[in-house]
């Protein structure tokens, strides 16, 4: 513990030593400039037209009546420049380290009156065949602080633009006129929708797999293509279900999350189902290729029996004229038919009508 508090002095003295040294009122001074994409107002659920920087924006929404907000929009920000954002928004040191990443799950954290959710984003590799390398789930992260008036996002790795979204709300301004939780709502149904998406087109490739399996005259599997798959499959799972817990708290009734007010957490609620039916769909999926693994699995040992079916009667046709030729092989002066005219021919005859014989049994027994 005292280590942690260390830290977090520490990092608070740095947000400090930001505000006293960085004038953020000017553009082109401020060291947000590199990872800012977007920067917007909006107000009673209507965008105002003039592009402004991110201090001229909050400076211009926190000196309006309380019902506008910003939303500031950054892609991959470096250290100082999320130093800059702490002290401009005044951000728990903590939830900065929150919007530095990496993440290993997704989560939701209370800052005081700021919420930071960490959502992991998910993209879907086309390829033209499955091997044993394919990458065919791809990962990002998208973090969102949604405070009283500010909605902050920052995006890493391969998450997409949020410009379609933010498109979108502004086509719905009854939705953005309940502040900064509805575009936190957004972005976790754009997320979960995403997650839709992609357990579809992976359906697709187990779909191919599972016929390439049991479709006679295919030929054999290599197994590395479904575990690959299996293992896309765990990496896609691994970014969806931990999300669950986060909605449903975002969605409790009981317990409010401020700025989450009363009328969107049905909505909250809805996202939360469609992702407990994707976690549904990955769980089958999971368990559908365990299955389309034992079988490929028994098919190699079913064909590997076959083989050793056909190998051992071959051997054994072969014995019985092997048999015959080592019985006349041995230098005896008294065996039958050695000097009759036509022993040499009756006794291929015999070994012939021998390895015949043999050979029909193995047939009429499936060995052959």
């Amino acid at each position: 513990m005292p280590l942690m508090h260390r830290l977090r002095s520490a990092a608070r003295r740095r947000l400090r030593a930001v505000r006293a040294t960085v004038d953020l009122s000017h553009p082109a001074r401020s060291p947000l400039g590199s990872a800012v994409e977007n920067c917007v107002v909006f107000e009673e659920g209507v965008r105002t037209p003039r592009d402004c920087s991110a201090a001229e924006a909050l400076e211009r929404v926190r000196k309006g009546d309380g019902r506008a907000f910003v939303w500031l929009g950054l892609h991959e920000p470096e250290p100082s420049e999320l130093d800059a954002l702490g002290a401009l928004f005044g951000l728990h040191p903590l939830a900065l380290q929150d919007a530095a990443g990496p993440h290993r799950r997704p989560r939701l954290m209370r800052y005081d009156d700021t919420l930071c959710a960490v959502f992991k984003t998910v993209r879907y590799v086309e390829h033209e065949q499955l091997t044993a390398t394919s990458e065919v789930v791809d990962t990002g992260e998208l973090i969102a602080f949604a405070g009283p008036d500010f909605v902050i996002t920052v995006r890493h790795g391969g998450s997409g633009s949020l410009g379609p979204i933010r498109e979108a709300l502004e086509d719905v301004p009854e939705q953005l006129k309940l502040g900064p939780a509805a575009v936190l709502h957004a972005l976790a149904d754009f997320v979960v929708d995403e997650y839709e998406q992609v357990t579809d087109a992976v359906q697709d490739d187990i779909d191919l797999v599972e016929s390439t399996v049991f479709s006679p005259g295919s030929g054999r599997v290599d197994p590395g293509h479904i575990y690959q798959l299996k293992r896309e499959l765990l990496e896609l799972k691994r970014a969806v279900a931990p999300l669950a817990r986060p909605l449903l708290a975002l969605a409790d009734p009981l317990k409010p999350l401020p700025p989450v007010g009363p009328g969107l957490q049905p909505y909250f609620r809805d996202v939360a189902d469609h992702l407990a039916r994707t976690v549904d769909q990955l769980s089958s999926y999971d368990a559908l290729l365990d299955s389309i693994l034992q079988a490929h699995l028994a098919q190699v040992t079913v064909a590997q029996n076959e083989d050793m079916r056909k190998i051992t009667a071959w051997a054994a046709i072969v014995a019985v004229p092997t048999m015959g030729c080592g019985v006349y092989g041995m230098n005896f002066e008294h065996m039958p038919e050695l000097e009759w005219t036509y022993g040499y021919p009756l006794a291929l005859s015999v070994m012939a009508a021998a390895c015949f014989t043999v050979h029909r049994a193995f047939r009429r027994n499936g060995w052959l």
